[in-house]
C-alpha cells in the first residue's frame, strides 16, 4: 500500500480510546510505557515518558529515537516493576496486546491504555499509523503525530524510488541465532510490511508469526537463488565468526555474488520509527548493489 492512509478510518482501528474523558488535555500527562513500540512513538512525536521498561536494551536494539537520561527504567516488559510504578503515580499507562495480561495488575495503579501495533493477520504499519494518531489525540499531540505519519509517508516514497534499479530481484529479511539458522521476516512483521512498501517482493512466502518463522537451515536461502538478503542485527561475533567458516553460507548465492547485507539492529516490534529506520537502513545497505 503506497497511497495517503485514511485516518478516519485507521483511527476506528483503535476502537475510539471509549475510557477517556471527553476534552482531556493530556500534553502534561505523566505517562509509563510497557511496550517498546508505543515508547517509540511517544517519544517520536515529542513526547517524555516519566517511565519505561528495558532501557538499556532499547538503547542497543531499538536505538531511536533517544530515550532522556531522565526517563525511569522500570525493569522487564515481561514483568515491570510495579513497586516503582506505584512510586511514579503515573496518569496513564501505555501497553500493546502483548501485555494484556498485566492490565489487571496495572490497572490498580492508574488507567490503562492498550493500542495495537501487531495483530494476528494484519499488516502492522496501518496499525502503528492508527496507533500514533491515537495517541497523538490522547497526549494533545495531534499537530505532532499527523506530522510524524505524513513525513513516515514521504520518506517511505523516497526510498521506494531510490531501491527501484534492485526491485527485480527478491529480498530475504532474515534474523541469525547462530550461524546455521535463521528466522525470515514475512508480511505481518515491520520489515517484511516495509519491505512491500518499499517495492520490494519478499523472498520468503511461506507462514510467519508476527516476527518471523521458527528457524530454518540456512540451506533454505538457496531456494531463491537469485535474491539478495538482509541479516538485521544485532549479530554476536560468535555468529559472525561461524559464518566465516560456514560452507552452506558461502555456497549461497547470494553469499557469493555479493548480495548479503548486515544491517545494524532494529526493534524487530517497533511502530514507525522502526520502519523509518529500517527503510534508512536498507536503503544504505543496498546501495552497491544498484546494478546487482
Amino acid at each position: 500500500m503506497t497511497g495517503r492512509i485514511d485516518r478516519r478510518r485507521l483511527l476506528s482501528l483503535v476502537g475510539g480510546l471509549p475510557f477517556l474523558p471527553a476534552g482531556a488535555a493530556a500534553a502534561e500527562t505523566k505517562v509509563a510505557v510497557i511496550d517498546w513500540g508505543l515508547l517509540e512513538t511517544v517519544l517520536a512525536i515529542g513526547a517524555v515518558p516519566a517511565a519505561a521498561t528495558e532501557l538499556v536494551q532499547f538503547r542497543k536494539i531499538a536505538v531511536e529515537p533517544t530515550v532522556p537520561d531522565g526517563v525511569t527504567d522500570l525493569g522487564l516488559r515481561g514483568s515491570p516493576n510495579f513497586e516503582l510504578l506505584r512510586i511514579i503515580e503515573p496518569d496513564l499507562i501505555l501497553i500493546s496486546g502483548f501485555y494484556e495480561y498485566q492490565r489487571p495488575s496495572l490497572e490498580r495503579i492508574a488507567p490503562v491504555l492498550s493500542l495495537p501495533v501487531y495483530e494476528a493477520g494484519k499488516p502492522p504499519y496501518p496499525l502503528a499509523v492508527a496507533s500514533t494518531l491515537a495517541l497523538g489525540e490522547r497526549l494533545g499531540r495531534t499537530t505532532e503525530s499527523g506530522t510524524y505519519v505524513d513525513e513516515t509517508e514521504r520518506l517511505l516514497r523516497r526510498a521506494r524510488d531510490t531501491l527501484a534499479p534492485v526491485a527485480h530481484r527478491p529480498f530475504f529479511v532474515i534474523s541469525l541465532g547462530d550461524s546455521r539458522h535463521f528466522r525470515a521476516f514475512g508480511a505481518d512483521a515491520m520489515a517484511g510490511d516495509v519491505l512491500g512498501r518499499l517495492g520490494l517482493d519478499n523472498a520468503w512466502t511461506e507462514e510467519t508469526s508476527y516476527s518471523a518463522a521458527a528457524p530454518v537451515g540456512i540451506e533454505a536461502l538457496a531456494r531463491v537463488p537469485q535474491a539478495c538478503i538482509v541479516v538485521i542485527g544485532p549479530l554476536p561475533p560468535e555468529v559472525r565468526r561461524g559464518l566465516a567458516g560456514n560452507a552452506l553460507w558461502n555456497a549461497l548465492p547470494a553469499v557469493r555474488e555479493r548480495r548479503a547485507i548486515f544491517l545494524d539492529p532494529f526493534n524487530h516490534f517497533g511502530a514507525l520509527p522502526s520502519a523509518r529506520r529500517f527503510a534508512r537502513l536498507l536503503v544504505d545497505g543496498v546501495h552497491g548493489l544498484a546494478h546487482g
